[in-house]
């Protein structure tokens, strides 16, 4: 699947040089070293009622995907924490919290990095049961016929980020990823589902989008991808809604790619053409500084799975990576923390979960990160 989209869309020219990559691992190795100061002695950062232990899995994962051997013992703390919170369900979320959807999806990511670590190292999966039961978890919580939800239902296929909450694409991507992250092959049951809501999330009329807000939308139906597949018609922030923007973009086109649609499929292609005409690495193009870093590590896992090594955009070929990192590592500060100082929607103004998203966009930077 990535060589179709790499034969498709790119030319193979060199990867980062090896200065280039002396300067990422310097800049990872600062943010590491930051992090082991923010670390609770619970072995968790930024947790709270409002975030549970979403934050601490991001950092997690970002820290594994960095390099961090798997007996440090800021992971194993870590890790220890997260596995905690398994409950009875097979979630793995906040007692009493709202976001269990979306927690037990980063912490699948998480551990199961943890397991393939620790089975490269000790030949053990110590997380195997546990990612089972979550996975099944996971499952139960989507908008299907098992939920009273036909294919018609705008929510058929999607998950939100609470027990019975309206899905939303952003969600849906983590979930995907957490089944992906389990061993999920794209003809299953579960992810095809999810691409019936995916591809009405996009701005494309088609056979596959007949979504009312579509007939709303003549101005905007450029291929990209929204948060939610009822936006409002009406009303303050209507015509916001129906704007596609970056994250979503990418986020819509990773969910289809895991599904196996291939760069003939008109989705794919007005997808990838959306993202040629808006490259950026400086702004989540649509709506600014905000979930920057969010942006930046769905727009470079994206582009990972779909193995692009150049984006075409205004007839040059952008080398991500480097232009990801470059603008990373310049913005990083001294004590080797990011923030985002110009928004703090989606918890940005947090540096421990900022940072969690640079080193999850970082390692895929690298030569070999790919």
């Amino acid at each position: 699947m990535k060589r179709l989209f790499a034969l498709a869309f790119i030319l193979f020219i060199p990867l980062a040089t090896a200065q280039d990559a002396a300067q990422i691992q310097q800049s990872i190795d600062k943010a590491v070293a930051y992090l082991r100061t923010t670390q609770n002695p619970t072995g968790s950062w930024s947790a709270s009622p409002r975030t549970g232990i979403g934050p601490t899995a991001v950092i997690l994962a970002g820290l594994i995907d960095a390099g961090v051997d798997i007996d440090d013992p800021m992971l194993a703390n870590g890790l220890r924490l997260v596995a905690s919170f398994i409950q009875e369900d097979g979630g793995i979320y906040t007692p009493d919290g709202f976001l269990l959807n979306y927690e037990t999806s980063v912490a699948v990511m998480c551990l199961a990095k943890a397991n393939a670590a620790a089975k490269k190292k000790h030949g053990t999966e110590p997380y195997k049961e546990l990612l089972a039961k979550a996975d099944r978890f996971l499952r139960s919580q989507q908008f299907t016929e098992d939920n009273n939800t036909r294919p018609e239902d705008p929510h058929y296929g999607g998950i939100g980020y609470g027990r019975g909450a309206r899905p939303d694409l952003s969600h849906v991507q983590f979930f995907l990823d957490a089944l992906k992250a389990t061993g999920a092959e794209p003809d299953d049951p579960a992810i095809q589902k999810a691409l019936v809501f995916v591809s009405r999330c996009q701005n494309l009329e088609s056979e596959h989008n007949t979504m009312p807000f579509v007939s709303h939308n003549a101005a905007n139906l450029d291929g990209g991808f929204i948060y939610v597949n009822e936006p409002s018609l009406e009303g303050e922030g209507a015509a916001e809604g129906l704007k596609s923007y970056g994250a979503m973009t990418y986020a819509g086109l990773k969910s289809m790619i895991y599904a196996a649609l291939t760069p003939d499929d008109q989705r794919v292609r007005a997808a990838m053409d959306w993202i040629s005409r808006h490259y950026t690495v400086t702004e989540n193009p649509g709506r600014g500084a905000a979930g920057l870093y969010y942006y930046f590590q769905t727009m470079s896992k994206t582009l990972d799975v779909l193995a692009l090594r150049y984006v075409e955009s205004g007839g040059k070929q952008n080398n991500w990576r480097a232009d990801l990192s470059e603008h990373l590592i310049s913005e990083q500060r001294p004590d080797g923390s990011w923030v985002n100082t110009a928004s703090s929607q989606f918890m940005e103004n947090d540096t421990n979960l900022v940072t969690g998203y640079a080193l999850l966009t970082l390692a895929l930077c690298l030569p070999g990160g790919e």
